[in-house]
């Protein structure tokens, strides 16, 4: 198969795990009699660097035409000033807004050799495998905003949380066909005994729910009570659905659950679709850009790599594909090739390189 795939490193440590998950294409490529066009393209605070904005357009058209992106991650430190007008992020809600990308997926299940790495007693994490899906182009993020200056000299910061039915309607039906794949149960998270927006999202997923997906079991939780919940029961979770900034916060608690942030991948779809009719998807792992450690060769790449399953699974089509890479990367884990977190204590870590080596090595078999 022929397929053309962007890749936009972003800041901190996105350029070293993206070339790790471009290492794993090329291997999968080798190994299965693939032709991967590969083209990097500039997103984020680079971009900034190099353009003056976080999205150039020419990234945009490469995205646009491609069949599908991996992402690295964007920001820092050195675009985080509290009154820049162009920042990092801007670029990410521009990407996902232009593509149409409004579910985002992000399972969470967990290697036994990760039990012990994670900050829950062993048994609350057996037989944990959830997915959550956030819905992406809404909400709070995506809301009306704007500073006043008030009478006294303070001022007043406005965030307008918005959702339409069209918009609740397409990302439940999005988390009730995943569950008809899994075990076949959603709970959707809100915040109904507070918030308008919740109270709209509460009826439109309950109407959903009973007249398209009878068969999936079905049940509302209010936020605080989901959070609580992936802490003290995570096991019982099969799909979760919530609303944009809900989803951002509940999935890196989740995170927690596997031990590091650096093992989770996520696939954002939408509405645009490759000649080949699949969704044209952009495929990043969880975690920022963590320029603390950029630069070292500490980074985890494992959820690189996962997101670089999901992108040959969802985008390309390629389930045997897709099942190498993710056995490749619990290969690298059970004989120990990881980086610090996720170490054993008192193990040797291994680089950011020699885990993408590892990886590689074993798709090439």
């Amino acid at each position: 198969m022929d397929a053309t795939i962007v890749t936009l490193p972003g800041d901190g440590i996105g350029p070293e795990v993206v070339a790790e998950g471009v290492r794993a294409l090329e291997a999968v490529a080798a190994r299965f009699g693939h032709r991967f066009d590969i083209r990097p393209a500039l997103l984020g605070g680079c971009a900034i660097d190099a353009t003056g904005s976080p999205l150039p357009d020419e990234t945009l058209q490469l995205a646009r035409d491609a069949d599908a992106v991996l992402l690295g991650a964007v920001g820092g430190p050195r675009w985080d000033r509290p009154d820049a007008t162009v920042r990092p992020e801007q670029g990410i809600l521009g990407i996902r807004k232009a593509l149409g990308l409004f579910a985002n997926l992000r399972p969470v299940s967990i290697h036994p050799r990760l039990i012990d790495a994670a900050p829950l007693r062993p048994e609350r994490l057996i037989g944990v495998d959830l997915l959550v899906v956030r819905e992406l182009t809404g909400g709070i993020y995506f809301g009306e905003r704007r500073r006043e200056q008030l009478p006294d000299g303070g001022e007043r910061a406005v965030d307008e949380c918005v959702y339409t039915t069209d918009e609740i309607v397409r990302i439940v039906r999005v988390a009730a066909a995943a569950a008809r794949t899994r075990r076949g149960r959603v709970v959707s998270v809100d915040k109904a005994n507070v918030l308008e927006t919740s109270r709209l999202w509460r009826r439109v997923s309950s109407r959903v729910m009973a007249d398209e997906f009878p068969d999936v079991r079905f049940e509302h939780m209010l936020v605080d009570s989901c959070a609580m919940h992936l802490l003290r029961r995570p096991a019982d979770f099969d799909v979760i659905v919530t609303e944009n900034m809900f989803g951002d916060i509940l999935t890196d608690e989740a995170a927690m659950l596997a031990g590091s942030l650096g093992m989770l991948p996520s696939a954002s779809l939408g509405t645009l679709h490759s000649s080949a009719g699949r969704p044209v998807g952009l495929y990043e792992p969880i975690h920022g850009s963590a320029p603390d450690i950029a630069g070292q060769g500490i980074a985890n790449p494992m959820a690189t790599a996962l997101s670089v399953a999901l992108l040959l699974r969802m985008s390309l089509g390629l389930a045997a594909e897709a099942a190498a890479v993710e056995a490749a990367v619990w290969a690298a884990l059970d004989a120990g090739i990881v980086t610090a977190d996720v170490a054993a204590p008192g193990a040797a870590p291994a680089t950011t390189g020699v885990v993408g080596r590892a990886i590689a090595a074993h798709i090439a078999g």
